[in-house]
């Protein structure tokens, strides 16, 4: 009874997105409409990848032992006019990273239903907002895949005749995975992975309104129920998107841990999308039930799996250097020297800004309940993972091409029209769930 009795005392909060909060939204993609335009100048007046015909020397000096078919994929060059390419590779690298952290809010909802979790439904609403780029992402997915075919930019295992025995684009190594690499497979299981995941997502928000609406337990039981069932689909579904999104753009390289390395990525990054949207909603004057013990647990999250995705990193980087086989280390000679060094310096910038500075920040307890050392430790994860997709993509298409003001451009277009998406879907249901079993539990949580 006591647990009704409180949440019957909580009022349903609105958050409204005023017009100078939408404004900011627009001046962020217009401020990346230009930085793009500024990207494409520079390209076009030789700013940005002059050293490629010699980091793909380079790359062939590192790759020496990777045999015949493997030089020819790093040395011939299908491809568009530099900015182009850098364009269409930066729209499916900044896709891949925003869908996946958009994901993740369901995911992490799931967890909370399925273990039974309290705590953190105080922030559930956050995450229902965070799935709003699933469906935009499909279809941004579908239009840039497409757009790979201009000149096969971002996919070499899409060149015409690569998998034809006799033509002269033919590779043996490519043409052995073609039972899984072919285009129309291919474009059904994206379909599959992001159907699902937009599926399971819509029945849980319709779930939470009902119980919103209506009350009761019987949503809740609901939701456990449909959560679980999506989890066991996006423990399959998550590691096969990162073969196919992520990994087939080095399309002779392999890691049976790479499906753990890119969830690693997209895991943390979602959970410091949460507690950094959750401390700025604070700050606004929402979210009064948010204490200090909420945000220690967020924080406690951030350090725990930024340890998780450096022991993931630090796993496969161990065992490829290890073995030395050539057919799996070409993949860190490309980022650790490769192309003249242009990923290098990325390359351990990825591991300071991923772990080291989180790690630190973070041991303390103190810390993990301050929002300003989260605001900041937030806003790294999410700049370094992106910065780590740039380096899961960029050598493997661009070469010794790539630069940075496109790809910046592309990305503040895209964080635009998420915060857009986002602070529109979290304006149409209440801030806090009212009729949730387990608000009073989380109104009452301390660590």
């Amino acid at each position: 009874m006591a647990t009704l009795t409180h949440q019957e005392s909580v009022t349903a909060e609105y958050l409204e997105v005023t017009p100078g909060a939408r404004k900011n939204f627009m001046l962020i993609i217009i401020a990346g409409v230009v930085v793009l335009v500024v990207g494409i100048i520079v390209s076009l007046f030789g700013g940005g990848g002059h050293e490629a015909a010699e980091g793909a020397a380079a790359a062939h000096g590192a790759a020496a032992g990777h045999g015949a078919a493997a030089a020819g994929h790093g040395g011939e060059h299908h491809g568009s006019a530099p900015w182009l390419k850098r364009i269409i590779v930066s729209l499916w690298h900044n896709n891949v990273f925003f869908t996946g952290v958009s994901a993740i809010g369901t995911v992490f909802m799931a967890i909370q239903y399925v273990a039974y979790a309290g705590w953190s439904v105080v922030v559930k609403r956050i995450n229902e907002a965070l799935s709003a780029w699933l469906v935009p992402g499909l279809v941004i997915m579908l239009v840039v895949f497409g757009l790979n075919f201009i000149n096969n930019d971002l996919f070499h295992w899409t060149v015409p005749g690569i998998m034809e025995k006799g033509n002269a684009n033919y590779d043996a190594i490519i043409a052995g995975k073609s039972g899984f690499l072919n285009i129309p497979f291919y474009l059904i299981r994206t379909v599959i992975y992001l159907g699902l995941w937009i599926y399971f997502t819509k029945r849980l928000r319709d779930l939470s309104l009902a119980e919103d609406l209506n009350g009761g337990t019987s949503y809740f039981h609901k939701s456990i129920n449909v959560s679980a069932l999506f989890l066991v689909f996006y423990a399959v579904t998550s590691s096969m998107s990162a073969w196919d999104w992520v990994m087939s753009v080095d399309v002779h390289w392999f890691s049976t841990m790479f499906g753990w390395y890119v969830f690693a990525s997209w895991w943390v990054s979602g959970i410091a999308a949460v507690t950094l949207c959750a401390i700025l909603l604070k700050q606004a004057g929402y979210l009064p039930l948010l204490k200090e013990g909420h945000l220690h647990d967020l924080g406690k999250f951030m350090f725990g799996f930024s340890i998780f995705w450096t022991y993931v990193w630090f796993s496969q980087f161990m065992l490829i250097w290890y073995a030395n086989l050539p057919e799996e280390s070409v993949y860190f000679n490309q980022r650790l020297g490769g192309f003249n060094g242009q990923y290098t310096w990325l390359f351990f910038a990825n591991l300071a800004v991923n772990f080291v500075f989180p790690f630190l920040v973070l041991m303390t307890r103190d810390a993990k309940r301050q929002m300003i050392m989260l605001k900041i430790v937030s806003i790294a994860i999410l700049i370094g993972h992106w910065s780590d997709f740039y380096l899961m993509f960029m050598p493997g298409t661009m070469k010794g091409d790539n630069g940075f003001i496109i790809e910046i451009g592309i990305a503040l277009i895209f964080l635009g029209s998420f915060l857009i998406l986002m602070t529109k879907r979290l304006a149409q249901a209440s801030l806090t769930p009212l009729h949730h079993p387990f608000l009073d539990e989380s109104v009452h949580h301390t660590t």
